[in-house]
């Protein structure tokens, strides 16, 4: 095997460092709407699991990116 599929999964591996930088801004934005009012605090849970969930799916996307590239 060469270097050049190598090379490419490592580069199709960065979004996933995006979607890792993502996550901690969806979760530090429930920590502040949180202390800010607590009283809406399952709501703003439910809006930060569905963007986390959202964010994680583009993260394994690019794995499976770099995965096609690096097998097939």
């Amino acid at each position: 095997m060469t270097l050049g599929p190598k090379i490419g999964a490592g580069i199709a591996t960065v979004g996933m460092s995006g979607a890792g930088v993502g996550i901690g801004l969806i979760f530090s934005a429930l920590i502040i709407g949180v202390s800010r009012n607590p009283i809406i605090k399952n709501e703003l849970f439910r809006f930060a699991i569905l963007g986390f969930a959202l964010t994680e799916a583009i993260a394994l996307f690019s794995l499976m990116i770099s995965f096609l590239v690096l097998f097939i």
